[in-house]
């Protein structure tokens, strides 16, 4: 039986068209999270406090050339623009919707890199970027593509870089979302590589996919978000034994 969300296969990964076309592929859809108050519920309100926090580490950040791996809804983007030097910023998403979508956000002779790429497979050289910004990304990835994609953040990032990473904290044990049984059987359900990536060392995976570029990552900087439900990490990659 023909599967409606085979309709939006394009060289993209079978997982984001499978369990996330109505979310990023489906232009109606697209149009409709792109607005502020809908991607700010999805949050639980805590869009705002999530971006700042993620602006503000980027103030301390190299910001030479910056990565946005993937793109995100919301006001992150242009207020990136506004932070980074519109021409060392680069934008990489695997949808072409996703990707007009942030070509719209660029003011007119603004330069801004925007390519089509696998965040598993980049294209970009080993050691080119400064910076990479994760924004929830990981935790819509089964662990494999998850694994394959910080092994390229160790690849591309040079030596003194940093991957900024926000994202949902650890397995909130505690905080009354995750006890609070219909939420959590909901979000899950929307989410279904959300529980794989509450088990995660996000750290520990990084150091082991690191020693094969000789490189090792410290967090620098760590800033829980709504009672550590979410959480803004940076982490700065160094050669390994340097």
């Amino acid at each position: 039986m023909f599967k409606f969300y085979r309709h939006f296969l394009d060289g993209m990964p079978i997982y984001l068209v499978r369990h996330y076309w109505w979310a990023y592929l489906w232009p109606k859809s697209v149009w409709l999270f792109d607005h502020q108050p809908i991607i700010n519920a999805i949050l639980f309100g805590q869009y705002k406090n999530l971006m700042n926090a993620t602006l503000e580490r980027l103030k301390e950040a190299p910001l030479d050339r910056v990565l946005q791996l993937t793109c995100v809804y919301g006001s992150l983007t242009p207020n990136l623009i506004r932070q980074v030097q519109p021409s060392s910023l680069h934008i990489t998403d695997v949808a072409d919707v996703q990707l007009s979508l942030a070509a719209s956000k660029v003011e007119t002779g603004q330069k801004l890199g925007i390519t089509r790429m696998n965040a598993e497979a980049l294209g970009y050289k080993t050691n080119s970027f400064s910076t990479i910004v994760l924004f929830f990304l990981l935790h819509e990835m089964p662990p494999e593509a998850r694994r394959n994609t910080l092994a390229e953040c160790m690849r591309v990032l040079g030596d003194g870089g940093v991957l900024l990473v926000t994202e949902y904290g650890a397995l909130p044990k505690h905080h009354w979302l995750y006890r609070f049984l219909p939420i959590r059987w909901l979000t899950t359900q929307l989410e279904p590589f959300l529980e794989s990536f509450w088990h995660e060392d996000i750290g520990a995976l990084l150091n082991e996919l690191g020693e094969a570029y000789e490189k090792e990552v410290r967090v620098t900087s760590h800033t829980d978000i709504f009672s550590a439900f979410y959480r803004v990490t940076e982490f700065t990659i160094s050669k390994r034994g340097g």
